[in-house]
């Protein structure tokens, strides 16, 4: 009986000091592209995203995106505005976007003993008009919700 206490008792402390830092705590944003009639979009053209950095220098988001119609893309956590740009190729043409997403950074706390993270409220999305005809905020609210779609993507070879 008191090897079964003992047992019980070291189960709780060691349940009790067990720390809840989530799993999934990949914060990024979700892209889903669809044809201009609203009908989803899978892409036959492929997609390369690049990040452009502050210091001129980039870095490869996505690459070689093709025969899906959703991809998340990382956000960043120290600007207030992140600059995206979307090479879109099929055989024959090369189109280039630059996509800029404006956002607020809300620290998210969970635990001392968890990892530092940030949530982001977007507040305003612009883009070129070579190769997508328009990016509609679908959701502004990002955070570690992967089933969320942030933005509705609108190529202009859609249809």
């Amino acid at each position: 009986m008191k090897k079964w206490l003992f047992f019980v008792m070291a189960a709780f402390v060691v349940s009790c000091s067990s720390i809840d830092c989530p799993v999934n705590n990949v914060v990024a944003t979700y892209y889903k592209t669809y044809k201009s009639n609203g009908d989803s979009l899978i892409m036959t053209d492929t997609v390369i995203v690049f990040s452009m950095r502050k210091d001129g220098t980039d870095t490869l988001l996505l690459n070689r995106f093709v025969g899906r119609s959703r991809f998340s893309l990382p956000i960043s956590y120290s600007h207030p505005e992140d600059a995206l740009i979307f090479l879109i190729y099929n055989d024959s043409v090369l189109t280039v976007d630059t996509v800029w997403v404006k956002k607020d950074d809300i620290p998210h706390f969970e635990s001392v003993d968890c990892n530092a993270s940030f949530f982001h409220n977007i507040t305003a999305v612009r883009h070129t008009l070579n190769g997508i005809d328009s990016i509609v905020i679908n959701n502004p609210t990002v955070d570690y919700d992967k089933t969320t779609v942030h933005f509705r993507l609108y190529p202009k070879s859609g249809d």
